[in-house]
């Protein structure tokens, strides 16, 4: 190699100083797969992992509106108060939602979901259903399961005041 005026190098490269090779280097084909291999296990975990929590979340979130949707029915003022119509509205909610509501365990407090309370006094309505993680029960048994399985309750509860 010679040294031009300039100072640039003359050779293979005709003065650029950098080797362009053609091709890949022995021993680098298929890594591209190796990496992709590597890392979509994680990738589809994390995925299902938002999907499913994401579902459960907004499950819970159904559950809670209808228990808050028969906490208002059993709040209202009338006489004589209907405190079957409290666990009517938290089944109706959820069987328009398509769950079913054989399912549904709806309680209040007091017993008689406030047909003999006086206004003023709380009633509160609770309400737990059964979910599951479906995808990842299976995907990672043992490791990410509730209760040794797939299977878990959801639970919410309202307290309002009677009118």
């Amino acid at each position: 190699m010679t040294l031009s005026i300039a100072g640039a190098m003359r050779g293979p490269t005709q003065g650029a100083g950098l080797v362009m090779r053609k091709g890949t280097t022995k021993g680098q084909k298929g890594i591209a797969a190796v990496e992709f291999g590597l890392i979509m296990p994680v990738v589809f975990l994390l995925l299902f992992g938002v999907i499913e929590f994401g579902t459960a979340f907004w499950r819970q979130q159904i559950l809670t509106s209808a228990v808050r949707e028969g906490a208002r029915k059993g709040i209202v003022l009338s006489t004589p108060r209907y405190g079957s119509a409290t666990k009517t509205a938290v089944t109706a909610y959820l069987s328009n939602l398509g769950w079913d509501t054989s399912k549904a365990v709806v309680t209040c407090s007091p017993s008689d979901c406030g047909t003999a309370s006086a206004s003023g006094s709380n009633l509160q309505v609770s309400a737990t259903y059964p979910t599951s993680l479906v995808v990842l029960s299976h995907l990672l048994p043992g490791v990410l399961t509730v209760n040794g399985s797939g299977d878990m309750t959801l639970s919410a509860s309202v307290t309002m005041q009677m009118e």
